[in-house]
């Protein structure tokens, strides 16, 4: 029998020697920090202090979700960047989806030392997307694409439908971290799975083209879907971007002190 999903934030403080090492981990749309419970233990037997909030409007029901917005969820993130950030030497950023958006996001605005992306999303690739606006006024909810999971017997726990109204913000919060993705100074590495149902490689095109300046470390997952937290490349997503935050720690990664400050655009 399966057990019901874990929706609760996770939290873990530094431990053993060397500097302090923090992760701040976003889940993605519609999702929680149960698909991701896993990786974030993992940062935590390495030693690193992990910050995985319960974005707003998630891990209840998308009616909920249908009445936040993104800056809600952005600034649940920041919150959690801060926290770390007052008892870390290095805060690295990382998350799976929407989550990457809102990790790269916390780059292009916070000195992160590096950045984890599991199939992040940056484009919608939806036809209705740009219709969103109108579409919520007539269409309250869509059935969702959740559980695009190769491995048997999961469940990552998402909601079974997509509110237009969030997926509304969730586009306009992508379109404004698009513009900011230049700013991004910190190695960043990429999970992309070689099939994924929910996010195409469109947004990885978007990534590479908008961080020209920056070192990305792309690694293909062939045994995996969207949701590949949970499927067949896990360990290996946990295990390559524990060693990615220690080689960048052993380049000599920037201290996490004096914060940038940006402006959203309310588009």
């Amino acid at each position: 029998m399966t057990s019901s999903p874990d929706h609760s934030p996770f939290t873990s403080a530094p431990s053993g020697d060397g500097p302090r090492t923090g992760v701040v981990l976003s889940h993605g749309f519609t999702g929680s920090p149960h698909g991701l419970r896993a990786w974030a233990q993992a940062f935590a037997a390495a030693g690193f202090a992990v910050r995985m909030p319960l974005l707003p409007g998630h891990g209840t029901n998308w009616q909920e979700l249908a009445r936040t917005r993104w800056q809600q969820w952005h600034g649940a993130l920041d919150d959690a960047y801060l926290e770390l950030e007052a008892e870390c030497d290095h805060v690295f950023a990382a998350g799976l989806s929407m989550g990457g958006a809102l990790a790269l996001r916390v780059a292009a605005t916070r000195p992160v030392a590096g950045v984890v992306l599991v199939n992040p999303a940056l484009v919608i690739d939806d036809p209705r997307a740009p219709l969103a606006g109108i579409l919520k006024l007539v269409l309250k909810s869509t059935p969702a694409i959740a559980n695009d999971i190769l491995k048997e017997g999961m469940d990552e726990g998402a909601y079974a439908r997509t509110p237009v109204a969030a997926a509304h913000e969730m586009n306009k919060m992508f379109r404004d971290t698009i513009r900011l993705l230049p700013r991004i100074t910190a190695p960043v590495q990429v999970y992309k799975s070689t099939v994924d149902h929910v996010v195409s490689d469109a947004s990885i095109a978007v990534l590479r083209r908008r961080l020209a300046s920056v070192p990305v470390d792309v690694v293909r997952l062939d045994n995996s879907y969207h949701v590949a937290t949970m499927d067949h490349d896990a360990e290996r997503i946990f295990e390559g971007s524990v060693q990615f935050i220690r080689r960048v720690l052993a380049a000599g990664a920037a201290p996490a002190a004096g914060s940038q400050e940006v402006h959203h655009e309310q588009a």
